[in-house]
């Protein structure tokens, strides 16, 4: 007779779930053992529970499917937690499979005892414990549906002995929980005063983010109906910037002058399937129309005139017969011309820079950017590589971006990049470590020998918790607390198996990158790079420019100078010379 853990497995199968992300530990044998005897389902076996969590994110954020993680009582399923706030943030379907204490033993303080159902409570759209056998395949279909129709984190917590526990066959009666697709749009009249407002419009702007999926080609036809530029927060991305001929950019404390200057000089706002958060990069007059699959997102970033429920394809399916077909380009234009001379600003600093080092950064990213294959999955961690990544990469419709976008959390790039080769093995995938992140989560390197997974690691090597730096900088803060000792992490490489190189001078750069891509397996490449490169947002407020010259008096008073001197030299002695 089957185990629970047994007909778990296969009701994961039929769903189309082929791999869990995890750790083992006593109160998972049960589940660990099943995978061990099954066929179809393999076990991802990772040095930490939390790169377990991030791994099943970046998977399931990829091929947008369900992904599954799991983790031991206590501190094992503890572990899951930044992980599965990840997932939730992302909003992709994961399942947690959170091992308990037996259940007896609960409210007795016993070994490892922790209340999961508390725990996970904040981060997930399902949480539930299964406290016996008969319980386990209505929870678990319960479970599973719900991670995959609210796009969100389900947990179960099951206790060691519910895993081993022997259910018959008649009593598991489960079915395939597969995604349905369904058909959403607003109703006719709230789209007829949509159009009213765009078709009496004179410079529209469409702001669309991760809910564009898929809709690509919609998009472009709304865009040269209305002569709208088109800006992108960071996690439309992937879905936007590609094969757009009215692409003028991203906004935001990462992004371009001109995505910033074509919303604020917008008289309506589009937003398209995004929720992005900072209200000072939003116009100050325009009307607002706002689409999201989330009703309850509506206005909760800025006051909308009218706010739509649906799915951004079906809604602007629906839209463009009533819109009418703009002659006037002139904000368009204005947008376009802007958005070039900001990218040829850019560009002009992603250059070897005359051999002089330590190596500037975005000549790093814009290596990268050029060897990289076509449909390269690229990983990011929180931090400067975030900046390099929104700035530098160049999407084209099969290339993917995965990271932590909305939660922030460091330490992803190489998690994120471990689910992304395991879901994708005959991939190029490419993580964009920062040395905090990469140190922080150091024993996953040996997870990418372990499982044979040929990831290739960029190391944005500058001994800082460099993006906490520029904060301080900005709010008139010492920099204090942030300096990192780092090894040769092309050494260490070496020493536990993966291809290693340190590179120092700019004229190696290239060559060490095309080594390590052409290498057959895991490899990593210790980039030294300028400490004090300064990522200049899109609109400096006072309070920032303030903080700067807060931070450089402060900096001579406590007797640093020479930090100073290194930033002036690094940034505006460079800009000079070019």
């Amino acid at each position: 007779m089957p185990t629970v853990a047994q007909h778990l497995l296969a009701a994961l199968k039929s769903s189309g779930v082929s791999r869990v992300y995890g750790l083992p530990g006593d109160s998972l044998n049960g589940f660990t053992d099943a995978i061990r005897r099954s066929e179809g389902i393999t076990w991802e076996h990772v040095r930490h529970e939390e790169t377990a969590a991030f791994a099943a994110t970046a998977d399931a954020a990829l091929t947008g499917r369900l992904a599954v993680c799991a983790g031991s009582c206590g501190p094992g399923n503890t572990h899951l937690i930044n992980g599965l706030y990840d997932a939730a943030r992302t909003r992709v379907p994961v399942l947690a499979i959170a091992a308990h204490i037996p259940l007896n033993e609960v409210g007795t303080g016993y070994f490892q005892e922790t209340h999961p159902q508390e725990l996970f409570r904040e981060c997930s759209v399902y949480c539930e414990l299964v406290s016996t056998p008969e319980m386990a395949p209505r929870l678990i279909e319960i479970a599973m549906r719900t991670a995959v129709e609210e796009n969100g984190v389900a947990v179960l917590v099951i206790p060691g002995e519910v895993f081993l526990a022997k259910l018959p066959e008649q009593a598991w009666n489960t079915k395939p929980v597969l995604p349905t697709r369904s058909v959403l749009r607003p109703d006719d009249d709230s789209l007829r005063r949509a159009a009213g407002i765009l078709n009496a419009a004179s410079r529209v702007t469409i702001l669309g983010g991760a809910g564009t999926a898929g809709a690509h080609a919609e998009l472009i036809r709304l865009a040269e109906t209305l002569n709208s530029p088109i800006v992108h927060a960071f996690r439309g991305k992937d879905y936007i910037e590609y094969d757009n001929p009215f692409d003028v950019g991203m906004t935001g404390l990462l992004g371009f002058a001109s995505g910033y200057k074509a919303i604020k000089e917008a008289d309506v706002l589009l937003m398209l399937g995004t929720d992005f958060p900072y209200s000072q990069f939003y116009p100050d007059e325009a009307h607002v129309i706002q689409v999201d699959i989330r009703g309850s997102h509506l206005g909760r970033r800025i006051p909308v005139d009218l706010g739509l429920v649906g799915s951004v394809k079906d809604t602007i399916d629906a839209l463009l017969p009533l819109l009418s077909r703009k002659v006037d380009r002139t904000h368009l234009d204005r947008s376009l011309n802007h958005y070039q001379r900001t990218r040829k600003s850019l560009d002009a600093l992603a250059v070897n820079d005359r051999d002089r080092t330590p190596i500037r950064p975005e000549y790093v990213a814009g290596v990268v950017n050029r060897l990289a294959a076509d449909d390269t999955v690229f990983t990011f961690d929180v931090g400067s590589p975030t900046i390099w990544t929104a700035r530098y990469l160049t999407m084209n419709g099969r290339r993917r971006i995965s990271g932590s976008f909305t939660h922030g959390t460091m330490a992803c790039a190489l998690p994120h990049a471990i689910g992304a080769q395991t879901a994708y093995p005959g991939r190029q995938v490419i993580a964009l470590a920062g040395d905090g992140g990469l140190t922080m989560g150091f024993g996953e390197l040996l997870t990418l020998v372990q499982n044979n997974l040929p990831v290739k690691v960029i190391v944005f090597n500058n001994s800082s918790l460099n993006f906490v730096e520029l904060e301080m900088k900005a709010a008139g803060v010492v920099n204090f607390g942030t300096d990192l000792k780092n090894p040769d992490f092309g050494a260490v490489a070496r020493a536990i198996g993966l291809f290693g190189r340190r590179v120092e001078q700019p004229a190696d750069l290239e060559q060490a990158v095309a080594d390590a891509l052409a290498y057959d397996g895991p490899a990593l490449i210790d980039v030294v790079v300028a400490r004090q490169e300064l990522s200049i947002p899109p609109a400096i407020s006072a309070e920032q420019a303030k903080g700067f010259t807060l931070y450089a008096i402060r900096t001579i008073l406590a007797g640093r100078a020479d930090e100073l001197l290194d930033l002036v030299s690094t940034n505006v002695a460079r800009r000079i010379l070019d």
